[in-house]
């Protein structure tokens, strides 16, 4: 059983994750012959596949301070590798992309803009720079002040991100409603965290004052 349960943590469950996650992608891929309609389905899979592991990695701390259990503390304890999931699989959307711009450019410029440029580019900005200082030396290199302004601005310019990307495609496709669900219900259990939290703290500086 334990033996199991060392391949759901740390490193492991990151290599898992990415070999699911890579041979799902080239399965689809070949459901079409390799074509640009399986790549398309590659880029709608790891869409969804992102907002997972995103949403797994936003909520974890908030989760385990509202409702303290084994999966809380696991999904807290992972919580970086978790987010290490979800940059490889926007890694591998990012290739799809590429892929879908090479094999059909009019379609690619069509369903792209310079917006889509500019807010996708300083999203996988953001990306990059989280992956690359979720490690201890580097995160040790840049500080604990600087290190937490990435993360925090990074994680929510993210969430932002999604917000936009998913709630554009409501009107065309009602169903997509359904994917601002969880991106929603992760931010509000992060403020309401925050507010248990600080409430928390006011209750103990009024008890330390007390004579």
């Amino acid at each position: 059983m334990q033996a199991r349960q060392r391949y759901l943590e740390g490193w492991y469950l990151l290599g898992a994750t990415s070999l699911v996650m890579t041979v799902l992608a080239i399965w689809l891929a070949s459901m079409r012959g390799f074509e640009v309609d399986g790549i398309r389905l590659v880029i709608r899979y790891t869409a969804r596949t992102s907002l997972l592991f995103f949403c797994l990695a936003f909520s974890a701390s908030a989760l385990y301070r509202l409702w303290p259990s084994a999966f809380t503390r696991w999904q807290l304890r992972n919580r970086r590798y978790l987010g290490l999931s979800f940059a490889v699989s926007h890694g591998i959307h990012a290739v799809a992309i590429v892929c879908f711009a090479a094999m059909a450019p009019a379609d690619y410029a069509a369903a792209t803009s310079l917006s889509s440029y500019v807010f996708g580019g300083i999203g996988y900005a953001f990306i990059a720079a989280l992956a690359a200082t979720s490690f201890d030396r580097t995160a040790q290199a840049i500080g604990p002040r600087a290190w937490r302004i990435l993360h925090t601005s990074g994680v929510y310019y993210l969430w932002f991100q999604f917000m936009v990307s998913f709630g554009m495609r409501i009107p065309a496709m009602p169903n997509y409603v359904w994917f601002l669900l969880p991106l929603l219900a992760a931010m509000a259990l992060r403020i309401i965290a925050a507010l248990q939290a600080r409430a928390l703290r006011a209750t103990q500086v009024q008890e330390s004052s007390r004579p």
